[in-house]
């Protein structure tokens, strides 16, 4: 059996025989409950996790994680002003507390404690982004951060209202976190506001829902094929034009005018062995030569112009 294998059982195993923090059971015979399990000495906790790394041994890897259950609690309960379920957020971060097991090096020198809040927090915190629905639209790891930081900011500056916030304070929370201020503002109107269903009537006479009033931001496929046919006539427009030009002059044209990180004149000057100004030179030429080709190409038999 793999050592992966082996590890995805201990976490099966460990989570089988671990208390639950159901809802049904109430949080606080949870507690009761995890404080049965004994806190670990230095050289008890070394030797449990020699004795996972080395022998697979499910016990040290189950007791080394029961220990740990208060510090998991403690944490969460940090995160209960985002509005969840206190016994999922302690869910959670039994997730994380294992997964700090199954990734604890003894030999490092220093407890398992210190290691493992990381995952714990980190477990968290996913779930916080998973469940709130105004970070669903995809956040930066700005954004999480002032998402995750903003209520304790505001704290500090007592600012304990939920409308607009005072600019001096938003300036200082926006410098702190490295965000702009706009970001700061949005994030606190966005936090201060429950969720709505779109399904909601928009009237006490429920005629009309307000996501009958979505506007769909996707470009409509008449667009799209107008855009298509605008950039292929330009594209043989171009070809066009470029007929004019010599291998030379074609060349330049479409290092120089073409690419999207075009080289230096000193680079083409090597490539051709002249100097930097005759490069330009036949860029500015080749640019007027194809320019030219391509207005006379656009022209209808009528001579009128097509673009």
């Amino acid at each position: 059996m793999s050592k992966i294998t082996k590890t995805a059982k201990s976490a099966t195993k460990s989570l089988i025989r671990m208390p639950s923090p159901s809802a049904e059971g109430g949080l606080s015979r949870y507690l009761r409950e995890i404080r049965k399990f004994p806190m670990l000495e230095a050289d008890q906790e070394y030797m449990l996790a020699k004795r996972w790394r080395e022998d697979d041994d499910l016990d040290a890897a189950h007791t080394l994680v029961t220990s740990h259950l208060r510090l998991v609690a403690k944490i969460a309960m940090g995160f209960r002003g985002y509005g969840l379920p206190v016994n999922e957020l302690i869910g959670e971060g039994n997730i994380g507390m294992m997964q700090a097991v199954k990734r604890f090096e003894p030999d490092r020198g220093f407890r398992l404690a210190t290691y493992a809040m990381w995952w714990i927090r980190a477990s968290i915190h996913e779930y916080v982004l998973r469940s709130w629905s105004l970070v669903k639209m995809g956040t930066t790891a700005a954004q999480k951060k002032l998402f995750f930081n903003l209520r304790k900011l505001k704290g500090q500056l007592r600012e304990i209202n939920d409308g607009d916030m005072k600019p001096e304070n938003v300036a200082q929370i926006a410098e702190t976190l490295g965000v702009s201020e706009n970001d700061v503002m949005h994030m606190n109107w966005r936090m201060s506001g429950p969720d709505h269903s779109l399904n909601a009537p928009m009237r006490i006479d429920g005629d009309g829902e307000w996501q009958d009033w979505l506007v769909d931001e996707t470009v409509d496929q008449e667009t799209t094929v107008v855009e298509r046919d605008e950039l292929e006539k330009r594209r043989a427009l171009l070809s066009v034009g470029m007929e004019a030009l010599n291998e030379r002059e074609q060349h330049i044209f479409t290092e120089r005018r073409l690419k999207e990180n075009p080289p230096t004149l000193e680079d083409l000057s090597k490539v051709y062995n002249i100097s930097r100004e005759r490069v330009r030179q036949i860029e500015v030429r080749a640019f007027e030569k194809v320019q030219k080709g391509v207005k006379a190409a656009a022209k209808d038999e009528h001579g009128a112009p097509l673009i």
